[in-house]
């Protein structure tokens, strides 16, 4: 089983690339082969438009029986907690369209320049057919932004638009995206590193959420191991 890891940094899942040369044997290809998988590890970039480019090129050249995309994000949904690991089943791009004179957003798909359904969204999002590998992982809803929200007007807008989102991110959507569009099956995990307010980096537990979710990612890994041999 060849296995995408993509991350749009790579302190997000430095944990387990250590893993990987510790546990793993490493090929002529860049990969890391366990007994039953082979995981081709890839840092994006931090954005969707570097996300998309480089997952798209990397299944042009490589292909992959799954792709993983594993990182941080907000959360809007002050239900889950700071480190609380999820398995992100639908994704938004929340930005892209325009800014009406009376500061309302207004998407693509309102604007009638995209059909909500054209592939691969469904309705105006992007849907994981299957909910991916991770069904042990509870299920998030999220969007996708350019601009991450750090600004109290701003946060009641686009909760208001879009009141199902419980997490935001920069890079989801464009990796649910290239998937979805070449037909590979997918996961986008995602550990909590802080709640979408007012900007407030001190409230930020970035070692607690990195550190869930390379704990995640790598009993994910093991289990896709196992799994493969039977």
């Amino acid at each position: 089983m060849q296995i995408l890891l993509a991350a749009a940094t790579p302190f997000e899942i430095a944990p387990t690339l250590e893993w990987l040369e510790q546990n793993f044997s490493r090929t002529e290809h860049g990969s890391f082969q366990l007994r039953r998988i082979a995981v081709f590890p890839l840092v994006t970039g931090p954005g969707a438009v570097a996300t998309c480019w480089h997952i798209a090129r990397f299944l042009e050249h490589h292909p992959v029986s799954l792709a993983l995309n594993a990182g941080i994000a907000g959360a809007l949904d002050r239900s889950l907690a700071i480190g609380n690991v999820l398995n992100v089943t639908t994704e938004r791009f929340a930005d892209l369209g325009v800014q009406e004179a009376d500061g309302r957003f207004t998407d693509l798909f309102e604007l009638g320049l995209v059909d909500a359904d054209t592939r691969p969204f469904s309705g105006g999002e992007l849907r994981n057919p299957a909910g991916g590998q991770a069904t042990f992982l509870p299920e998030a809803q999220g969007i996708t932004v350019n601009k991450v929200h750090g600004e109290k007007a701003a946060i009641e807008a686009i909760r208001e638009k879009y009141p199902k989102a419980q997490v935001e991110s920069m890079e989801g959507a464009a990796f649910f995206y290239a998937c979805l569009s070449e037909n590979i099956p997918f996961v986008e995990i995602r550990s909590i590193s802080n709640y979408v307010e007012p900007r407030n980096r001190e409230a930020w537990n970035l070692p607690l959420a990195i550190g869930r979710l390379n704990e995640t990612l790598q009993l994910l890994l093991e289990s896709l191991d196992d799994l493969a041999g039977k």
